[in-house]
């Protein structure tokens, strides 16, 4: 073989290689993110979950595999049966996908049925990242999340009931540490949030695993409300930010 052909032989084969590895690192990238696991908020329920689509396809365009649950009761029958429906959840996903863990992905009341099941049903040992937005983790003014509904009051509505300040569910919840095992927690509010009100009550106890943030603090033209959360660009670079296990910085210019 003359020098010139084993320089075009060698030529091609560096070219193939380069192809090849960064194909191969993004796969392997690809393979070492944990599955999501959307877990919507109050009222949510077949047909009106269609509001987490933007937030699913977002993450699903970012590499991940997504599942959005879906309640039954529209979530509002009690929180912990919703927290099993979520244990069930994972328990197919970690079978489907064989991951080890999960991150969920919370909105709202979903963050309740999320801790709950962290807490209480074996939820620490299968979630790696817990991401919150706008979850009255200490509760809401009953007043306010029967305007909210329109409702007029919250009568015979469980989980209304349990997400009011001071209501047993929320004081057996709270007891001992916010943050359970080594999952990792964030909380992203707004401070404009016309349901959980004053908006630092979706914040837990910064005991050292707790991100807790203002899109506000970070983005001041940013105005999302309550539900705004899960449809905002700046908000959900926030969430990938966090689920890749790194601070929180949005991209205030993110659409």
């Amino acid at each position: 073989m003359s020098i010139r052909r084993l320089l075009v032989v060698v030529a091609i084969l560096v070219a193939s290689f380069a192809a090849i590895v960064p194909g191969s690192a993004i796969q392997a990238q690809a393979a070492t993110k944990d599955p999501v696991v959307i877990v919507p908020g109050f009222t949510t329920g077949p047909i009106i979950e269609v509001g987490y689509y933007p937030l699913r396809d977002r993450l699903r365009a970012a590499g991940y595999d997504v599942t959005l649950i879906s309640y039954p009761d529209y979530g509002l029958g009690d929180i912990s049966a919703n927290a099993q429906r979520l244990s069930n959840t994972v328990n197919a996903v970690r079978t489907r996908t064989g991951a080890a863990k999960v991150d969920l992905v919370a909105h709202s009341m979903g963050g309740l049925v999320s801790r709950d099941y962290v807490k209480n049903l074996g939820g620490s040992a299968k979630v790696d990242s817990l991401i919150m937005m706008g979850t009255p983790n200490y509760g809401t003014s009953l007043a306010v999340i029967a305007k909210f509904l329109t409702f007029g009051s919250c009568v015979g509505i469980t989980a209304c009931n349990q997400m009011a300040v001071g209501s047993s569910y929320l004081t057996s919840l709270n007891a001992g540490d916010d943050t359970i095992g080594s999952v990792r927690y964030t909380s992203i509010a707004t401070k404009i949030d016309e349901v959980v009100f004053p908006y630092r009550t979706s914040f837990l106890a910064n005991d050292g695993n707790i991100a807790n943030i203002a899109v506000q603090d970070q983005c001041w033209a940013r105005l999302p409300g309550h539900l705004g959360l899960i449809i905002d660009g700046a908000v959900a670079d926030g969430v990938q930010d966090a689920l890749r296990g790194e601070s929180v910085r949005m991209n205030c210019w993110a659409l």
